[in-house]
């Protein structure tokens, strides 16, 4: 996950918005009304082509009324609600097609069966964004297809974000000791929600995997240090997404202090517009946007998720890590300023900030050269910046994974030099305007997600440090043994810290 997450995640998500039909109010031709009672109420959802959309369902009581504290659980809706259309996200700097509220935690749920007794696997999907934008409803997590194809209930969660959902005024205010934690415990509380009434949507409570993109999957590994997670996933699987170590409360107490002088009153009492805008502070310790993220508070995060080691709480959890071959052509696009005059002999210079590590980007570039002497100086900088940052994440991580003998299965999605947010459509089969190379792809994506989230096993062997086996995804997948493995060495060789912890 990068500082430039951001804006890389609001250009993909607004080229899929523009590709694809938006789906927040049906209004399909051939669609029927399908009702469920559950414990948290009926809802009325929607029949099309095989799969049972529901949409906007709450599962936590609007935020406002809680602000900077734990929500509270939905209260049980005593009329039949009807569950068609998107609710609301959290308020944030991202354009959304769907209303900015704090009434914001819903979920959208997709299922070919009503039946309690399908016991289908339930796969919930939680949004990366960077903990400061996106929501459970892009269009390309439409779980649709991946419901109908794979047999298994989808699930996608909408939580608090940014400084509703991560600002750390424990220490600087008494009376909000969680408020760093509060978008972590935000999907908490969904996941008791899944827990307590997934199986009315056909799904099996005792088999549930958790699985997010980038962010999505930092909170993912941030909720397998949770002690109030434990028992309420069975499997996870983290797409470019990686939480070595969270925010220190030292640190989060100066953002917490630098965000609270950018706003100027009370945040308690100010409306949504005010605490928007108040994100633009700059940021005390990194400089530029101001991150947000989890917080280890000693209340709900007790130490960091993968450092010293990965957690003993879910060592039993099988988990599935993996990247895209060049992260970084998400950030650096093509009018990026970087690429203005870029050659061999100021290539250093600019590639320094940008590896988010403390090591010499002559050495790196004089390597780079003597392995890959074809590359250009704009392949080598897309190739060791992506190396250097989020990658280096998920190496530490399986590494860990694999230390402590804990099954742990790594991917790298190769398939058309696949940039940040790429596995994205691919996992769920709505990659706009796919190919035929696309769709084969995409076919053996989904298969090994959902193979892997009913058995724990996407049907590769585990990760070992003497190995370190990886499925390759791309037209013709393999498995290869310690790909990039002198790009792994060279930056091992760096001190990793996670940028803004």
């Amino acid at each position: 996950m990068s500082a430039d997450e951001p804006n890389a995640k609001r250009r993909a998500l607004g080229t899929a918005l523009l590709a694809l039909p938006l789906l927040s109010t049906p209004a399909y031709a051939s669609a029927t009304g399908e009702k469920v009672r559950v414990p948290a109420g009926e809802f009325l959802g929607v029949r099309s082509d095989g799969v049972v959309t529901f949409r906007g369902i709450r599962y936590g009581a609007d935020t406002s009324r809680t602000r900077f504290k734990p929500a509270q659980s939905a209260p049980r809706e005593t009329a039949v609600i009807k569950a068609w259309q998107n609710g609301p996200v959290c308020p944030q700097r991202a354009k959304t097609a769907d209303a900015q509220s704090e009434d914001c935690l819903r979920l959208n749920i997709w299922t070919t069966s009503l039946d309690t007794r399908a016991k289908m696997t339930v796969m919930v999907y939680i949004h990366g964004g960077a903990y400061a934008t996106g929501s459970g409803n892009d269009p390309l997590t439409d779980g649709s297809i991946l419901a109908t194809s794979r047999d298994v209930v989808v699930v996608c969660v909408t939580h608090r974000l940014n400084a509703f959902g991560y600002l750390s005024l424990g220490r600087l205010d008494p009376r909000y000791p969680d408020s760093g934690n509060v978008g972590q415990l935000d999907l908490i509380l969904a996941l008791e929600w899944i827990r307590d009434n997934i199986a009315g949507f056909g799904g099996d409570p005792t088999s549930v995997m958790v699985f997010g993109q980038s962010g999505g999957g930092a909170k993912i590994a941030t909720l397998m240090a949770m002690p109030a997670a434990k028992n309420l996933f069975h499997r996870a699987a983290t797409m470019s997404g990686q939480q070595v170590t969270a925010s220190g409360p030292l640190n989060a107490q100066r953002r917490a202090a630098a965000y609270l002088k950018t706003l100027a009153v009370d945040p308690v009492s100010a409306n949504t517009t005010l605490l928007v805008e108040a994100l633009d502070a700059v940021d005390p310790i990194l400089g530029g946007a101001m991150y947000f993220g989890p917080v280890v508070d000693d209340r709900h995060l007790l130490r960091h998720p993968f450092y010293p080691d990965a957690h003993p709480q879910s060592l039993h959890i099988p988990m599935l890590l993996g990247n895209t071959v060049a992260e970084t052509r998400a950030f650096f696009r093509a009018e990026h300023k970087v690429w203005r005059g870029l050659n061999w002999e100021n290539l250093a210079e600019r590639l320094g900030p940008e590896l988010r590590v403390d090591i010499s980007p002559e050495r790196v570039v004089a390597k780079y050269r003597g392995w890959f002497p074809e590359k250009t100086p704009a392949q080598v900088f897309i190739s060791a910046t992506t190396a250097g940052r989020s990658w280096r994440g998920q190496i530490i991580e399986a590494e860990a994974r694999a230390t402590a003998n804990a099954p742990a299965f790594v991917y790298q999605l190769d398939f058309e030099n696949a940039a940040h947010t790429d596995d994205i459509g691919l996992v769920f089969g709505t990659t706009p305007s796919i190919t035929e190379a696309a769709r084969t792809v995409s076919a053996r994506m989904r298969e090994a997600f959902t193979v892997f989230a009913k058995s724990g096993d996407p049907g590769w062997e585990p990760y070992k440090l003497t190995e370190r086996k990886t499925m390759l995804f791309d037209t013709t997948s393999r498995v290869a043994s310690d790909p990039r493995g002198r790009e792994r060495e060279l930056f091992a060789e760096a001190l990793y810290v996670q940028p803004g912890t």
